[in-house]
């Protein structure tokens, strides 16, 4: 069985997949160099990729192909839809990176707060400013909002409880008691519920994947209800966010916005010349998409993307099918 790696890759999980017996060709920057390229060139059996783009494109040139893993949670850049029609399976690893977006949520959180960024960059300027730094709420005692408790939400809702926050849990699917077994409070599962929770909280953290119905749920209503100079944070998917009306927002009520993701942002694991007007806009914090890149986290996924090819070889049967 072959098998096309289209990402960079922990090598333990290179030496995993060929330990099974399977032909690994690592292809690291087959999203750069045009993935239905490569995808025809070696027609694999199994494609694994992370960020790199899956479109319909990339599909037609795959006769044997059989299996895409997604090596991470979201699979928004596969085309799941053209994929199934043509009898390849979608599988994901769910859960296996919870806890590193966790911490950078927290870290995002302590950043709206304390203004990490801004001391490290008017100190590194030369200027010592503790009069401006020094004004601080701290995060004991505020009231956080956590919209989706899936593996990531969970994990969130542990580490603000921890940090002596109150957690208000929203999601389509939560109930009370599940609110309750996770040391929370429910905070509804339908907008005007979701609206309520922006009105009261002092901030909101965002775990949600990016579908039809929560594309730019966070828009104009959502920030118009937040309190002002909340916190904002989203570690998800820059397309639930529209960010136009964050970026108002920001300037007309001082609110804070810790973003790892945008609407656009570069595919690649780097490139130059980026820019984005909301980036631009002071009291705008970010990170770049790296909630998921820990040492741990990345070994994480690529120990269940071995463990997905393994049962795929052995009986055929797709673990973690989406």
């Amino acid at each position: 069985m072959r098998v096309l790696v289209a990402d960079k890759f922990e090598k333990a999980g290179l030496d995993g997949l060929a330990a099974l017996g399977c032909e690994v060709v690592s292809n690291p920057n087959a999203g750069a160099t045009g993935l239905a390229g490569v995808v025809a060139m070696h027609d694999p059996d199994v494609l694994v990729v992370r960020s790199t783009k899956v479109p319909a494109a990339a599909l037609e040139g795959a006769k044997k192909l059989r299996l895409i893993i997604r090596a991470g949670s979201g699979v928004d850049n596969i085309d799941v839809g053209t994929a199934k029609a043509k009898g390849v399976a979608v599988a994901n690893c769910p859960g296996m990176n919870a806890v590193a977006v966790a911490e950078l949520t927290m870290g995002l959180l302590l950043c709206c707060d304390r203004r990490l960024a801004d001391q490290c960059a008017s100190a590194r300027a030369g200027h010592w400013n503790k009069k401006e730094f020094a004004k601080s709420r701290g995060l004991k005692g505020l009231t956080l909002g956590v919209v989706g408790v899936g593996n990531i939400g969970q994990e969130v809702i542990k580490r603000a409880v921890a940090f002596g926050m109150h957690v208000v849990a929203w999601s389509r699917s939560i109930t009370p008691q599940h609110a309750a077994a996770l040391g929370c409070e429910f905070g509804g599962i339908d907008t005007p519920a979701l609206l309520s929770l922006a009105k009261r909280a002092d901030a909101i953290s965002v775990h949600l994947p990016l579908a039809d119905s929560t594309k730019k749920l966070f828009g104009e209503a959502f920030f118009e209800a937040m309190k002002p100079g909340a916190y904002f944070i989203n570690t998800s998917r820059g397309g639930v966010v529209d960010e136009a009306a964050l970026r108002a927002a920001v300037a007309s009520k001082g609110l804070r916005a810790g973003l790892d993701v945008f609407e656009v942002q570069p595919s690649e694991g780097e490139a130059s010349g980026w820019n984005s007007p909301t980036l631009q806009t002071p009291g705008v914090y970010a990170t770049h998409h790296c909630g998921a890149s820990t040492d741990q986290a990345q070994l994480a996924v690529a120990e269940e993307t071995v463990r997905i090819v393994r049962v795929f070889v052995q009986d055929g049967r797709v673990v973690n099918e989406v």
